[in-house]
């Protein structure tokens, strides 16, 4: 992710692999459509930094822990069609499935709402209450 180097994705993954990316309910099938997912970070973001934390793997699998961070210099795509010039940060896991060395599936799992709130966004809930970053205490 951090370096976009297609050719090191084309050779980990399987040509027939998934790639699951649950936050946005969407799976990439295929080398082409998993790059483009790998390094879309790239279209809306600069000094993209992707730290792997705990890594624990298996004959047929691993799972990660990640800190992604980049600072929001394009617009992403119709999600935020503006640009804040803002640093976000946010952590995930991802799942991986091998076989034969070489991953058949992956997963990301990460909460998208920190990425909404670092870029000025709020959530609105059905009882009208309002959460912005400043107002969530810990």
């Amino acid at each position: 992710v951090e370096s976009a180097d297609t050719a090191l994705i084309a050779d980990l993954f399987w040509p027939e692999a998934t790639y699951d990316d649950f936050a946005n309910q969407l799976t990439y099938q295929g080398i082409p459509e998993i790059i483009g997912y790998l390094t879309s970070a790239h279209a809306w973001g600069d000094d993209i930094y992707m730290n792997m934390g705990r890594v624990n793997t298996g004959p047929t699998m691993a799972v990660g822990e990640w800190v992604f961070s980049a600072v929001q210099n394009r617009p992403i795509g119709d999600q935020v069609p503006f640009v804040t010039g803002l640093e976000v940060v946010f952590n995930g896991a991802t799942i991986i499935e091998l076989e034969g060395g070489r991953i058949v599936r992956a997963a990301d799992y990460v909460d998208t709402a920190p990425l909404a709130l670092q870029l000025g966004g709020s959530i609105n809930f059905p009882t009208d209450g309002v959460t912005e970053l400043e107002n969530i205490r810990r």
